[in-house]
């Protein structure tokens, strides 16, 4: 039992120690959104879906017994390349799990005229082409491509 708690452990571990890249500017929340959206289109990319977290968790605050407001504005943009998901599928199938990519932009009340977008680094190997790919268009959201 030992052992297969230890064997657990160590494939849980690279999971759980990934970071997060993220730039910030001095750009309102809604121009930085615009921006992302634009980066994403301008590389052939279709945006999938936008999840309006901030929003979510503002409305649902009293419901779950929280005062804390945790975002002025808050949303995770989630697209996908084919051509860059097959290429790193195919070089290990597995990595179906990073499908599809993320990109957030978030507004904090403590920090209002600082707007944040990021998202979360990749493992060593072929992800971090995919990585490569959500930094260049993060930097073109905030104009630093």
């Amino acid at each position: 039992m030992k052992k297969f708690i230890l064997a657990l452990t160590l494939v849980a571990a690279p999971a759980l120690a990934q970071d997060v890249v993220t730039y910030d500017t001095d750009q309102s929340f809604d121009d930085v959104t615009f921006g992302l959206e634009s980066a994403i289109v301008d590389r052939g990319l279709v945006i999938d879906h936008v999840s309006r977290v901030g929003e979510m968790l503002e409305r649902t605050r009293g419901d779950v017994g929280s005062d804390v407001v945790l975002f002025q504005d808050a949303n995770v943009y989630s697209f996908c390349s084919a051509a860059l998901s097959r290429k790193v599928m195919e070089a290990d199938p597995m990595n179906i799990r990073f499908c599809p990519y993320d990109i957030f932009v978030m507004t904090r009340p403590d920090t209002p005229d600082t707007t944040t977008i990021g998202f979360r680094s990749f493992p060593d190997g072929e992800m971090k082409e995919v990585e490569t790919l959500l930094d260049g268009i993060a930097r073109a959201a905030i104009g630093l491509e």
